[in-house]
């Protein structure tokens, strides 16, 4: 995961007191009855998040220490990540674990179908999007391990820029 260790002070720095003295705000307008933890019912209350299909997979990755609750920390490291100032490799990384469901550090066929069709919905017939998901491992799993690292995902989220999008006003 992306919040491993010290990178959380390190993703912190990038972010001024100031910044950090709103989201504590932020945070604990969120906290409705102020446990010091965002249960996943108080963030769906954040406008336009409860539309969002991959909001499970965001509060998966965030949720470093895995107790179903988001803490002012990793909320903190969370935005943090959108920072405009924020690490590229650390955005793409984000991008990586909303994939890597099972968190062992590759994208599977079936990761990556199911959280597509989270975003697509029944918009694709199920076959459409098999075929869709195959095209894509063969395309960018170039050692042909049947599944997407790291590395080869960064080649994909380079050539879409898909990062870019990964900005917000703190």
């Amino acid at each position: 995961s992306i919040f491993m260790g010290n990178e959380l002070s390190t993703e912190n720095s990038i972010l001024s007191q100031d910044e950090i003295r709103r989201l504590r705000m932020r945070f604990s307008k969120i906290d409705v009855d102020q446990s010091g933890s965002l249960t996943k019912s108080e963030i769906l209350n954040i406008p336009g998040l409860h539309q969002n299909p991959l909001v499970d997979r965001v509060l998966g990755v965030l949720d470093v220490d895995n107790n179903g609750e988001i803490d002012l920390n990793e909320f903190i490291a969370g935005i943090s990540l959108f920072s405009s100032r924020g690490d590229i490799d650390v955005k793409v990384r984000f991008i990586f674990d909303i994939y890597d469901v099972n968190r062992d550090g590759y994208v599977t066929n079936g990761e990556l179908f199911s959280v597509v069709k989270s975003m697509v919905g029944d918009n694709l017939k199920d076959v459409q999007l098999q075929q869709i998901v195959d095209k894509t491992m063969v395309l960018y799993d170039s050692d042909k391990d049947g599944r997407i690292s790291f590395d080869e995902f960064k080649k994909i989220a380079s050539n879409f820029e898909i990062y870019k999008s990964m900005s917000l006003e703190i």
